[in-house]
């Protein structure tokens, strides 16, 4: 017997085709059957929505799982309990596992695990080159074949200039992204902060910014020769953004992400040494991030992703620079993302599809849209609630977030993967 629900009553908001309008959904096994104000079938489920948000469950293009080889950290298990109580029902998550996600076998493992043990869906993103280690290319082919969606070496950059150009010739004749972590190793050194003010106030080395938007003028160059499809992961810097932009206009197949925590902060956060500050790229100067904020208003930067980073307590409680770079953000992606809305950077609609359907296509995904015919991955949100960040009540492993003790706005009540809840905010 067919197992069907019906969510009623709720603001239904599908960025993909623009639709925004009081509205019921029916959803049988698993699908969205119809949009508007359908009969309830006997027998039906029904989720009351009446105040609510109903949208496609976001979809985080760049979250960090941990597993194989550092569950110390964090599990594929509670990596996607953490997603669901974000609201977030599609995950890719980056290589840096050990061993490598630079062969099939290990994409093979990641995906059997997120079956069994998984709650939202999980797409592994492979790794640019073998181990991480900037020298030899992947086979890309097979790691497409065995289920990768996108090619990153994430934590570290492609710095050689020839493997980059290598690796987008490689990846255009599969039409594959390849997502760049920006960072011009020599010039970053042994930085763990921004260079600027604050670092000269705390005594720390500092990361200047040319460090990246080098990296990420060097490589549009090289997206002209090749073609390639090219993105910036957790773009923060002023420069960047406006050689993104350049490109943009110019037709060039590129784009880039910003993560909640590069446009709600700044490098002031890391006054007091607070290590839960730390990240690469680091928090950056009140003129990088507002360069962020009119990047979105734009339409420069497309999407929005947590770059969600999971850390044991001990690779935190340690020195400023000797600290675990990463903070986690599946479960504040939504409230924090909705402070652009009250702050006029972007309407609702223009929000939501930055962590929908704009993500969803660029990686290939049939996610982020609430279409008739469409699995029914969907987020109910009660955009009004206020609540404080506590890290304590994170539902993953880790607790190293940036914004504990951060009063936000936007509570999610439930997450349905394929029609089923997965995370209900009553139990």
């Amino acid at each position: 017997m067919s197992r069907v629900v019906v969510v009623k009553g709720g603001r239904v908001i599908d960025p993909a085709s623009g639709f925004d309008a009081t509205a019921d959904l029916l959803i049988a096994d698993g699908v969205i059957r119809e949009v508007g104000r359908p009969d309830v079938p006997t027998g039906a489920e029904v989720l009351r929505a009446d105040g609510l948000v109903v949208a496609p469950g976001l979809v985080d293009m760049h979250v960090h799982l941990r597993e194989p080889g550092f569950e110390y950290k964090e599990t594929i298990a509670g990596g996607t309990r953490a997603a669901a109580a974000g609201g977030v029902t599609t995950v890719a998550c980056m290589p840096n596992t050990k061993p490598v996600n630079d062969d099939p076998s290990i994409t093979a493992f990641m995906r059997q695990k997120a079956a069994d043990e998984g709650v939202v869906n999980v797409h592994p993103i492979g790794a640019v080159t073998k181990g991480l280690e900037g020298r030899e290319l992947t086979e890309m082919g097979l790691l497409l074949r065995a289920g990768c969606v996108a090619f990153s070496d994430d934590g570290r950059p492609v710095a050689d200039s020839g493997l980059m150009r290598r690796a987008l010739d490689y990846a255009r004749a599969f039409n594959a992204l390849i997502i760049q972590h920006a960072e011009e190793p020599s010039l970053s050194a042994h930085g763990c902060m921004h260079e600027g003010v604050i670092s000269s106030r705390l005594g720390l080395p500092g990361l200047p910014a040319v460090a990246e938007s080098v990296m990420v003028d060097r490589d549009i160059r090289l997206v002209e020769l090749t073609g390639g499809r090219y993105h910036v992961a957790h773009i923060s810097v002023a420069g960047a953004v406006e050689a993104v932009a350049r490109a943009r206009a110019r037709g060039l197949p590129v784009s880039c992400e910003v993560a909640p925590h590069h446009f709600a902060l700044t490098d002031e956060a890391v006054l007091g040494y607070d290590t839960d500050a730390k990240m690469s790229p680091p928090l950056r100067s009140a003129e990088d991030r507002n360069a962020m904020l009119e990047g979105l208003a734009r339409g420069v930067i497309t999407v929005i992703a947590t770059d969600h980073a999971p850390h044991d307590p001990d690779s935190k409680r340690v020195e400023f620079c000797h600290a675990s770079n990463g903070v986690v953000g599946l479960e504040t992606l939504l409230p924090v993302s909705l402070e652009l809305v009250r702050d006029g950077v972007l309407d609702l609609m223009g929000c939501l599809r930055a962590m929908t359907v704009a993500p969803a296509r660029l990686l290939g995904l049939d996610r982020g849209t609430l279409a008739v015919g469409a699995v029914a991955d969907l987020v109910l949100f009660d955009p009004d609630a206020a609540w404080v960040v506590d890290a304590a009540r994170l539902h993953g492993t880790a607790r190293n977030t940036c914004f504990h003790g951060r009063r936000v706005r936007g509570r999610v009540e439930k997450t349905l993967v394929a029609g089923q809840v997965v995370f209900d905010g009553d139990r």
